[in-house]
């Protein structure tokens, strides 16, 4: 039963990540905030935000766009592999999710920033 239970959360975890990607691509705004908890935590290799209202604040003004090629899940952490462009420049990122109650609690992003400096 415990892996049934661990395969179920990783699924859960997964849709999630999905669903929020998939919002923000659709500029769908109100249901990608809706996969965030209040409180959740944004590293980047740019930036850092702090609580859902602020970051997606700042997807509605950039309007990111993203290709995922891979998303792999162990429990409740996601790890995506994507495109996104950015200044018209494709850039390669990898992102580690940590999901709790269903919601993404905090995510960091790193790639290398050199093709948009």
């Amino acid at each position: 039963m415990a892996v049934q239970t661990q395969n179920l959360n990783e699924h859960n975890a997964k849709v999630v990540v999905q669903t929020f990607l998939n919002a923000l691509n659709d500029e769908d705004f109100d249901l990608a905030k809706e996969q965030l908890a209040s409180d959740m935590h944004f590293k980047g290799v740019m930036a850092e935000r702090k609580g859902a209202e602020a970051y997606i604040a700042d997807m509605q003004k950039m309007k990111l766009k993203y290709r995922v090629q891979k998303i792999f899940a162990e429990g409740n952490d996601v790890c995506t592999w994507y495109d996104i462009d950015m200044a018209g420049k494709t850039i390669r990122c990898c992102a580690w999710y940590k999901i709790e109650d269903e919601k993404i609690k905090s995510f960091e992003v790193i790639f290398d920033p050199r093709p948009v400096l």
